[in-house]
């Protein structure tokens, strides 16, 4: 395993610093967006895209500094019925230049669809009842199984061996389940990108999922959640307060080993070891209680000395 740097966690540095930050925290790769839910602050897809001068130009910044791109991040909402061809296109054009690139993983979200004809945003339902609402996730996943075989066939061809998806509510793909129902489907291209921090909040246990889901485990996000207790009585884990107001939520996200400690840490890596994995463990950033850099070196100087 190596220690990997989420470019996102710094959006106001430019690519250069991010790149040095990573190099001096001790990361031997970098994932980076494309755009989706990114604004891309460090990757002009289109820019880079069938342009051989810029792209030996990007690939150079990273290969001088001895560090190599671990993943590219397209997580977006492709089955949105507004803005969901444009997401669907970043994730193409994104697959393209990992082939390009010679990047063999990108990560996304699954996407979830609207409620049908004339919808304006996705429905994700999340409750068993009432009878419609059954019927229509149904229908959504069709849908959605479609798509990603569709998507599966268009990253094997450009040399992209897997789609990781963050398991994230909101998206159909969002639990060890939904996963496996969507890896059973599509194939083993499909893969998960395991973010604890999103498994935290659900009540979920990340060490359980780890053994549950196993080599398909294809990238990790470091990245801590805490649940802040008066409001967790009163709102409950599926608290809509907006994350602006963070002392006022049920939960926010947290620097790694703000809430558990390195002993649990310990034990997370641990638990990726058992099963397999060696890839990267990208530091993702969205304390909102601490400076983004500060809260970068914190994770790095907590998770570097787990690793061989």
């Amino acid at each position: 395993m190596e220690l990997c740097l989420y470019t996102d966690s710094v959006p106001d540095l430019s690519l250069d610093e991010a790149l040095d930050l990573a190099v001096r925290i001790g990361c031997a790769s970098i994932e980076i967006a494309a755009g989706g839910q990114s604004s891309a602050p460090h990757l002009p897809l289109a820019e880079l895209l069938g342009d051989d001068q810029r792209l030996r130009t990007f690939r150079a910044a990273f290969t001088s500094r001895g560090l190599r791109i671990a993943a590219l991040n397209c997580s977006a909402w492709p089955l949105h019925p507004v803005v969901g061809p444009t997401h669907e296109a970043v994730i193409r054009d994104t697959i393209r230049l990992a082939g390009e690139l010679g990047v063999e993983t990108i990560v996304s979200m699954s996407g979830t669809p609207g409620d049908g004809p004339g919808a304006t945003t996705v429905n994700w339902v999340f409750y068993p009842w009432p009878a419609d609402a059954v019927t229509l996730q149904a229908r959504q996943w069709e849908a959605a199984i479609s798509f990603w075989q569709d998507i599966a066939g268009h990253a094997a061809a450009h040399g992209v061996r897997h789609i990781a998806f963050e398991l994230h509510p909101l998206h159909l793909v969002f639990n060890v389940p939904t996963l496996l129902r969507m890896r059973d489907a599509v194939g083993p291209i499909i893969g998960a990108n395991l973010d604890p921090s999103h498994l935290f909040w659900q009540q979920m246990d990340p060490l359980a999922v780890i053994a549950a889901l196993g080599p398909a485990i294809r990238h990790v996000h470091l990245k801590d959640t805490g649940l802040q207790a008066e409001r967790l009585a009163l709102a409950g884990v599926l608290d809509t307060t907006s994350f602006d107001d963070a002392e006022d939520r049920a939960w926010v996200f947290r620097t790694v080993g703000r809430v558990h400690d390195g002993a649990w840490w310990a034990s997370f890596v641990a638990a990726l070891r058992a099963v397999g994995y060696d890839g990267a463990l990208s530091i993702e950033n969205e304390d909102p209680y601490q400076p983004a850099v500060a809260g970068v070196e914190e994770a790095a100087a907590l998770i570097l000395p787990m690793l061989p």
